[in-house]
């Protein structure tokens, strides 16, 4: 009888154990190879607790995870690192010891890991999230250089000038706006140096961005289109490209902006494919920075909802960003504002004839990818995803070429009235 009541006293006190000594399953492991870092993921419905050190010769990262289930989930993982991975050999998974299950990454080269936690957000629930950084981060200017655009303006016979022809069609005149006039003659300043476009797929990665009803993505979509674009700018005399997110991977709002200066951009533009709740909205839209306030409460919705990103695609908010709050100290050079109104008023125009203008002007708000002191820098939301016959053509290659084309008239009409001033560029190589 006792041993009974005993028996019965375990399985109550086991069946009342609190949640934390259970084992927490990982629902999904995924990871995000690119040459800016790579980012592995473990998504779980309960917060997992971890340990992470380093071990050398041979380089390696190990992650302890107390109270894990081994699942398929996770065994997935070591089979998901591809070869192209820049700093990620392989992963090994086994149990270590009880109540800890060991990850052991064997590395390409010494990294800089971060490893932190991320609170349920939209469709996610908790996440701990690993970025594997090199020890020197990529310079965008280089990457631009292993790419063959070393001595561009000694390649370029037209690049001297670095004012690319307008296109041909006629302008219409605005009100606000007088009718352009023929590009100016190039000036001393602009000799020997090209114009450098910084081209932003939005969203990537962790942030899929806006779905729609046929399943698109957002992120897969801006990325194609920022593609193309690049593709017609360096087929451009006098002018590049670089691309700020150039895969399946996510980057900070702040991380997008600096990447943009680091390379000494002369223009920053950054692609979207807008969604709302109605899926009657359609149109495309051209937005600039906004110091005092939103000039819609649509513009309004639509700059905070570009605003999460972060959240979403998951930021280490231990890390301060010094640049961020310099950009925000910064904000009072409002010619910057001016030049990127007047870059995105060229850009609207020529989507005009692409597409339905959703609004016929240029819209402002609190746009953080946006917040660049001294880089004239624009957001295109092309067309609404959450609209199935848009979306229909967002995925259509000869449309995305369009949309792509019409970008860089805008980027063309904008530099034949507002030459750039000199910037440092592109250290060149023998």
């Amino acid at each position: 009888m006792l041993e009974r009541a005993l028996r019965l006293s375990v399985l109550l006190f086991m069946l009342w154990l609190p949640s934390a000594y259970a084992e927490v399953a990982v629902t999904s492991a995924r990871i995000w190879p690119a040459q800016d870092y790579t980012r592995l993921t473990l998504e779980s419905k309960e917060p997992i607790r971890y340990n992470l050190f380093t071990l050398k010769n041979p380089e390696r990262l190990v992650i302890d995870l107390e109270d894990i289930e081994i699942n398929a989930a996770l065994n997935d993982l070591a089979g998901k690192i591809g070869n192209d991975d820049p700093y990620i050999k392989s992963v090994r998974i086994g149990r270590f010891k009880p109540g800890v299950v060991r990850l052991v990454l064997d590395l390409k080269a010494q990294v800089k890991p971060q490893l932190f936690s991320l609170m349920p957000v939209a469709e996610y629930g908790h996440r701990l999230v690993l970025d594997v950084y090199p020890l020197v981060p990529v310079d965008p200017l280089m990457a631009l250089a292993q790419q063959g655009e070393t001595k561009l303006a000694a390649s370029e016979p037209n690049a001297a000038s670095a004012v690319p022809d307008v296109p041909t069609k006629p302008v219409v005149a605005q009100a606000s706006e007088p009718v352009a006039t023929p590009a100016p003659p190039a000036r001393t300043e602009l000799s020997n140096r090209i114009l450098l476009i910084a081209v932003d797929a939005g969203h990537g990665g962790e942030d899929p961005g806006a779905r729609g009803r046929r399943g698109t993505h957002e992120k897969d979509v801006t990325l194609a289109i920022a593609r193309r674009l690049k593709a017609q700018i360096d087929d451009t005399p006098g002018m590049r490209a670089i691309l700020i997110r150039d895969g399946d991977y996510f980057i900070p709002l702040g991380g997008r902006v600096e990447k943009a200066r680091k390379a000494h951009a002369d223009l920053f533009v950054s692609i979207h494919a807008d969604a709302f709740v109605k899926s009657t909205a359609r149109g495309s839209s051209v937005f600039a920075l906004s110091e005092h306030g939103a000039t819609s409460a649509s513009a309004r919705w639509l700059a905070k909802k570009e605003n999460e990103a972060d959240l979403i695609g998951g930021v280490n908010l231990a890390v301060k960003d010094p640049y961020l709050a310099r950009t925000l100290l910064d904000l009072s050079q409002t010619a910057t504002i001016s030049d990127s109104l007047k870059l995105a008023k060229h850009v609207l125009r020529e989507l005009g004839d692409v597409n339905t203008l959703h609004r016929g002007h240029v819209e402002q708000a609190g746009f953080a990818v946006l917040k660049s002191p001294d880089t004239p820098s624009i957001l295109v939301e092309t067309a609404f995803i959450s609209n199935p016959t848009e979306e229909q053509r967002l995925k259509d290659d000869a449309y995305q070429e369009r949309i792509a084309h019409a970008i860089l008239g805008g980027v063309k009409r904008y530099f034949s009235q507002n030459p750039a001033l000199s910037k440092p560029r592109m250290a060149q190589t023998d």
